[in-house]
Order: C-alpha cells, then sequence, then structure tokens
C-alpha cells in the first residue's frame, strides 16, 4: 500500500491519500488523474484494469484502490 500512495502522490502531488476518501465525489482527482493513474497501476502492477473498473467507488480513496489493484493481480 505505501507503494500505491507513493505513485499516487507522484501522479497528484498535494492530496493527503492517506486521509481522503472522496477523492472523486469532492473533485480532487478527475478523469485526466484517473486515465493517469490506471495508466501507471497497469505498468507497475502488471494488471489488467477494464472498462467496467472505471467506477468513481474504486477511485474514491487508497484504499478504493487498492483493493482494485488487488482484486486484479488475483485474476
Amino acid at each position: 500500500m505505501d507503494e500505491l500512495i507513493s505513485i499516487l502522490s507522484e501522479i497528484c502531488p498535494g492530496i493527503d491519500f492517506d486521509n481522503e476518501d472522496a477523492l472523486v465525489d469532492d473533485g480532487l482527482i478527475d478523469s485526466f488523474d484517473i486515465v493517469a493513474i490506471v495508466t501507471e497501476l497497469k505498468d507497475y502492477y502488471d494488471i489488467d484494469i477494464n472498462v467496467e473498473d472505471l467506477l468513481p467507488e474504486n477511485f474514491n480513496s487508497a484504499e478504493a484502490i487498492w483493493e482494485l489493484v488487488k482484486s486484479r493481480r488475483d485474476k
């Protein structure tokens, strides 16, 4: 999870990924940020993230993103 926080912080500096739980809902990250995050996660973790995974609830917090990564690693 620390690796993920580091990745997210590089893409979106200035956001407290340890404590924020409404990243999309509060407008802290937008669709361009999500594209950058997905691209980096796919490369770093060697996973596939499908269109069906691109739901706001999967990107509202670092924990939700981590759960998405773990679920895709298991496939």
